[in-house]
């Protein structure tokens, strides 16, 4: 491994291994994303200089999770994003929600993943469409700190997100989501208090402090 990355390139070696990871379960408000990202066993471009520095999205500085995205981007043999909406999470719950999106984004990708590796500690079998059996997991906690593939995915989700926000905030600007991203801070529960609540707030979640 090259000198500078920390974390492991996968958990089983010379098999096409998907790391899935999501942001956003926590914000009062917005969707949660999901990503999933598969590196080539043969190619090793987790190897690159380019990406020395990834790690866990929440590790890195804004600047360099977006230097990092159109790398990912470029060098992943596979990956794809989606999204579960707020209406979705009030629905069947952020946790069904976060993995709901995961799969979603599995389902997206242009090659069937031999293994799955899922950052926490819940997951619901995943069979993708047309198949009988579903494809191994391993759940691992703090994954995105452990496996290159979830690292990437973090980075995906986190920057998707952190961009979906932004247009959620030139819509309703007085509740700061471009600064806070929907997170509970104090000026977001007052700009509640002030102006009610959105359709794009999570009405399951409790929306008052």
């Amino acid at each position: 491994m090259q000198v500078g990355i920390v974390l492991e390139p996968y958990c089983i070696e010379g098999v096409l291994e998907a790391g899935c990871d999501e942001a956003g379960r926590g914000p009062l408000a917005g969707s949660v994303f999901a990503a999933v990202v598969v590196w080539s066993p043969d190619e090793r471009y987790w190897e690159h200089e380019d990406l020395a520095m990834l790690n866990d999205s929440k590790q890195l500085t804004e600047h360099q999770r977006y230097h990092l995205r159109p790398l990912i981007e470029k060098y992943a043999l596979a990956w794809a994003v989606a999204e579960v909406t707020a209406e979705e999470i009030d629905r069947i719950n952020i946790l069904n929600a976060s993995i709901q999106g995961m799969q979603r984004a599995l389902a997206q990708l242009k090659v069937q993943p031999q293994h799955i590796l899922v950052d926490g500690n819940k997951w619901k079998p995943y069979i993708p469409e047309g198949q009988v059996l579903e494809v191994p997991a391993r759940t691992v906690v703090k994954g995105d700190g452990k496996y290159l593939s979830i690292a990437a995915a973090s980075v995906l989700a986190k920057t998707y997100r952190d961009d979906y926000m932004l247009r959620l905030h030139e819509e309703y600007p007085q509740y700061h989501w471009d600064e806070n991203k929907g997170y509970p801070t104090r000026a977001h529960y007052e700009a509640i208090r002030q102006f009610g609540v959105t359709k794009y707030h999570r009405k399951s979640f409790k929306l008052n402090k």
